[in-house]
């Protein structure tokens, strides 16, 4: 069973930056234990995820059962992970998807004429398929919410074919479907085609074919269009949240400028993904704790009169610059990879690359992720007290009848 009030944990997208959560979670498992809570509830009854996201909460939401364990085995697969295992980083695979791509980009109106040459993307994405069968056992997802080990699952994909940002949910009970402006919810068995959809980064993986109200839709990431990524945690009935981020919140300052002159194709493509996966979570959260601060402001009896309820919103992001941390271990991409991403302004590492921050992306490989984990760990860690506060632990290191000083989301 899932403790109470009920948490929720959002993960979101970023492609191999979500590797970063898994450190943030192995840090939560530890604290839980340290601070003899019961590890037979499941910290998180509400699992939300997008992009890459929505792959590791799809396989936390299948372990309910057990966190520690799912944690740790989601963990192996970040830790010895090789791009292979995502997307075709052989000549030949790179050949078929990305060169047959930028060609097409670039002289496509020639092509067309003599050839039948329809690249979808910039990488082929069909390995993925295999890791999800075995790294997301989704049969056990209906037993997870029988069994109320969880109360519900939500991934999100961006519809090509309507426009719409689509919200998938399952939950232990019905939940009536949501619908905003531009954006829809729907519930059903999740299926891994819906991860597939939910972490289709465009231009660099294929879009998704998910059946919709009888008609098929080409779906791609769901961090496009996502206007409101702590949404579907709060429709599914979340009282608070943890907010696993992909990147910092907020930039520091004196940025590094990575070449004077025209941006290349990577820095561009780098900066529109930044875009896409960091800018609507940072706007949310701000959005969440204005709406707190003005329920706060409200005498009880007004605060009684709207449907609005304040939400403690933790959120544990990057305390590093990720494209910083990606340039070190860009010699890493695969060969064939490399040289596709060096005609597009990716080169060098340390402080001599250049497009670190698509390299970031794409950087499927182990000591690039260990070194996310182990950021996510030690950043989760730095902020011991807020966790314990945020779950009700009582941490070992305060003793009976002492007070620790401790800010809540709100405050933060």
């Amino acid at each position: 069973m899932y403790e109470t009030p009920l948490a929720g944990l959002i993960l979101t997208g970023g492609g191999a930056r979500a590797a970063y959560q898994v450190g943030v979670l192995r840090a939560v498992a530890q604290l839980r234990r340290e601070s003899g809570a019961d590890l037979a509830r499941n910290p998180f009854g509400v699992i939300v995820g997008t992009s890459a996201g929505a792959i590791n909460a799809a396989a936390l939401a299948c372990g309910a059962d057990n966190f520690d364990a799912s944690v740790e085995r989601v963990c192996q697969v970040w830790r010895d992970f090789h791009a292979d295992q995502v997307y075709r980083a052989d000549s030949l695979g790179v050949i078929r998807s990305g060169a047959q791509w930028l060609t097409m980009l670039s002289i496509g109106w020639v092509i067309a004429r003599w050839r039948r040459a329809r690249p979808r993307s910039l990488l082929d994405n069909e390995p993925l398929s295999k890791l999800l069968e075995r790294m997301v056992p989704l049969p056990r997802l209906r037993l997870m919410l029988r069994s109320r080990h969880l109360h519900g699952l939500a991934v999100s994909a961006s519809s090509y074919t309507s426009g719409l940002h689509v919200t998938f949910y399952d939950a232990a009970a019905p939940i009536e479907p949501w619908t905003r402006s531009q954006r829809i919810a729907v519930q059903g068995r999740i299926l891994h085609a819906h991860l597939l959809a939910s972490s289709a980064i465009p231009f660099v993986f294929p879009a998704a074919a998910i059946e919709l109200d009888g008609v098929a839709q080409w779906f791609g990431d769901g961090s496009m269009r996502q206007t409101a990524p702590i949404s579907p945690a709060v429709h599914l009935g979340a009282q608070k949240l943890l907010v696993i981020g992909a990147g910092r919140m907020h930039e520091p300052p004196g940025r590094r400028i990575e070449a004077t002159g025209y941006p290349s194709l990577a820095q561009i493509a780098g900066h529109a993904l930044s875009n896409i996966f960091l800018d609507a979570l940072a706007v949310d959260v701000e959005r969440m704790r204005r709406i707190n601060h003005t329920l706060s402001l409200l005498p009880d009896s007004k605060r009684a009169q709207t449907a609005l309820r304040p939400i403690d919103v933790l959120v544990i992001a990057p305390s590093q610059r990720l494209d910083d941390l990606a340039a070190d271990y860009q010699q890493e991409l695969p060969v064939p990879v490399r040289a596709m991403l060096r005609g597009m302004g990716v080169t060098g590492h340390g402080r001599d690359a250049r497009g670190a921050a698509l390299a970031s992306y794409l950087l499927f490989e182990q000591p690039y992720t260990r070194a996310l984990i182990a950021l996510g760990e030690a950043d989760a860690m730095a902020r011991r007290e807020e966790v314990m506060a945020f779950f009700g632990w009582r941490s070992p290191r305060t003793l009976p009848g002492e007070t620790s000083l401790v800010r809540t989301a709100s405050e933060a």
